[in-house]
């Protein structure tokens, strides 16, 4: 394989991987500010509590912001800290399929409770159970489980390919900076060239 191709694949591969965790955490973070659960009350409750992601699974936020964070900062990550991140996103990703999956499948009580307790001033996780006639689950926790699907699979493919982004910051000169004893190359500077100068503390604008 020629030096430009196998340079295009690793360019592609690390495009892939922070697009798949920003992404993922993005979308994640969107899910939380939308209802997972609509929760109908016994005793003739008037209308139906709606239960955001956020309430329904607290590290849903935090999750999706440090998801967010990784990816951004995957642009300019070096050899060994490649590695550290992708770990953490499988991490991320695991966490946020295991919250949402369990409440998407198991339709949890104490994901309703402190909504329940807000709305009717009772609290305690068999108190509102006993309130709770019937809790009804929206697309949005399918859609949290493809985001941490999502998440999880940039982390991987980072951990298989951040090997090859070793050196990008050599093999992508600017053509003010061909490598020695080479010719000038004629490749325009892209986004990710801007992020691997700055990365050598070097002015991406000159």
């Amino acid at each position: 394989m020629t030096a430009p191709a196998a340079g295009h694949r690793a360019r592609r591969a690390r495009l892939g991987s922070v697009l798949a965790v920003v992404v993922g955490g993005a979308l994640a973070l969107i899910s939380s500010t939308q209802t997972w659960i609509d929760v109908t009350l016994r005793d003739g409750a008037r209308e139906t509590l709606h239960v955001a992601g956020a309430d329904a699974l607290p590290l849903l936020a935090p999750l999706s912001l440090a998801a967010l964070a990784l990816g951004l900062a995957l642009t300019i990550a070096g050899r060994v800290t490649r590695y550290v991140f992708g770990v953490i996103a499988v991490a991320i990703g695991a966490g946020l399929l295991a919250g949402a999956w369990r409440v998407a499948a198991e339709h949890p009580i104490d994901a309703v409770t402190s909504t329940v307790a807000e709305a009717t001033g009772l609290t305690g996780t068999e108190t509102v159970g006993a309130l709770v006639a019937s809790l009804v689950t929206t697309p949005w926790p399918y859609v949290a489980i493809v985001t941490a699907l999502l998440v999880a699979a940039g982390g991987i493919l980072t951990l298989v390919t951040a090997r090859t982004w070793s050196g990008a910051g050599r093999r992508y000169r600017t053509a003010a900076e061909p490598a020695a004893g080479g010719p000038a190359s004629s490749r325009p500077h892209d986004a990710i060239d801007s992020w691997d100068d700055l990365s050598r503390g070097d002015d991406p604008t000159r």
